[in-house]
């Protein structure tokens, strides 16, 4: 083994200083350089997919008997995308991220994807296009590990929502490095476009009691999102993936920021796709002047992407407008009192009311991922 030389150690020590980061607890680690390493391969989509998707879970993706049906669905309908939980609900990970900053907030614990190379090998050799779910500011597990980035109380505490829930502070960017080196790793796997979730102020429990610090002093929630979802795109977009955001349905009617921070134009100049959830069986009774939306799935998706479509094509003196892409409701909503089984009459009213507004992608939602084929066209 060859001998340092103090000169070598001196030169050593002085490039380590320069490559040493610290991440957001104060530990320090090297950087990840692979992040930062553009492939020749990776350039911004020219003739963008006019997406027709369905959502899976990381244990949908785990368990090869359903993933393959899945798959097999997709090659047989007009499918042709998947979006996949990449950091759930939870801020869990769905496959084991290499990030430093990701293994120390735990978030690796009980992966189900173990090989997520392999499963973007099935996707690309079946020209799926693939899209990367990460559940953004909604995350228990880096807002209770990384204190200084969680939304607080009045008291200094770690604010919680009704279900003890901690959510990272929209206004702390900080917290945005955490979930942008993440949707980076993701499009450095493979995945075509990454999809920011939960990408909102915290609503559900005592909000009358939050301090988002002096982060927040002059600006607003809307324009923090959407300061936010451009910092996303400007680093994503040299991965070249397009970047897209769910919103909650009535963004597209309402015109302020519902308190949460969305609103549908600050939103539209700050990603490539806008994904509204425009379920008909989460508008509350009497909406757009239907007595029961649930049961009028045509009436309400249509009118929400007509007003959206129309919001979106009035802006002005903006390069590039975000694109419509609706996530359609395929599943029951039972636990309403009143509630319209639904199926394959359902599902394709809501398709066709999407393109009867001008509108040419849609993606379809079921939690437990069973999906309606007898509503999508065969190949």
């Amino acid at each position: 083994m060859r001998k340092w030389t103090i000169q070598a150690t001196a030169v050593f020590l002085a490039i380590m200083i320069q490559v040493i980061g610290v991440n957001a607890a104060g530990y320090e680690y090297e950087e990840d350089f692979y992040l930062q390493q553009e492939s020749p391969d990776w350039e911004l989509m020219k003739n963008r997919l006019k997406v027709k998707g369905i959502y899976m879970t990381g244990y949908t993706v785990a368990m090869t008997e359903r993933f393959n049906k899945l798959i097999d669905l997709i090659n047989t309908t007009e499918l042709n995308a998947v979006v996949i939980d990449v950091k759930d609900d939870n801020g869990l990970m769905t496959y084991s991220s290499d990030l430093p900053d990701v293994g120390f907030t735990g978030a690796n614990k009980n992966v189900r994807i173990k090989d997520i190379d392999a499963v973007m090998k099935v996707l690309h050799d079946n020209n799926i296009y693939s899209i990367a779910r990460i559940v953004t500011f909604k995350d228990r597990i880096a807002g209770d590990k990384y204190a200084n980035l969680a939304v607080k109380n009045t008291s200094g505490g770690i604010w919680r929502d009704r279900h003890g829930m901690s959510w990272l502070n929209p206004y702390n960017r900080d917290s945005w490095d955490y979930l942008v080196n993440i949707a980076e790793e993701a499009a450095i796997k493979g995945f075509d476009e990454i999809q920011f979730d939960y990408v909102r102020f915290p609503t559900d429990g005592n909000t009358k009691i939050i301090d988002y610090g002096s982060s927040a002093a002059g600006k607003s929630k809307a324009e923090a999102i959407a300061e936010f979802l451009s910092y996303g795109r400007d680093r994503l977009s040299k991965k070249g993936v397009v970047v897209s955001a769910d919103v909650f349905g009535l963004v597209t009617t309402a015109t302020d920021d519902m308190r949460i921070g969305q609103h549908l134009e600050s939103i539209a100049k700050s990603v490539d796709v806008i994904c509204p959830m425009v379920y008909p069986s989460h508008y509350g009774k009497g909406s757009y002047g239907v007595a029961e939306p649930d049961f009028e799935p045509y009436k309400i998706v249509n009118r929400s992407m007509t007003v959206a479509e129309d919001r979106i094509d009035a802006i002005k003196d903006v390069r590039k407008k975000a694109v419509l892409r609706p996530w359609l409701q395929d599943f029951t909503a039972s636990y309403l009192k009143k509630y319209k089984r639904y199926g394959s009459a359902e599902v394709r009213a809501q398709i066709d009311a999407t393109y009867d507004a001008g509108s040419e992608e849609w993606l379809l939602w079921n939690a437990g991922n069973v999906f309606t084929s007898g509503a999508l066209l065969k190949e």
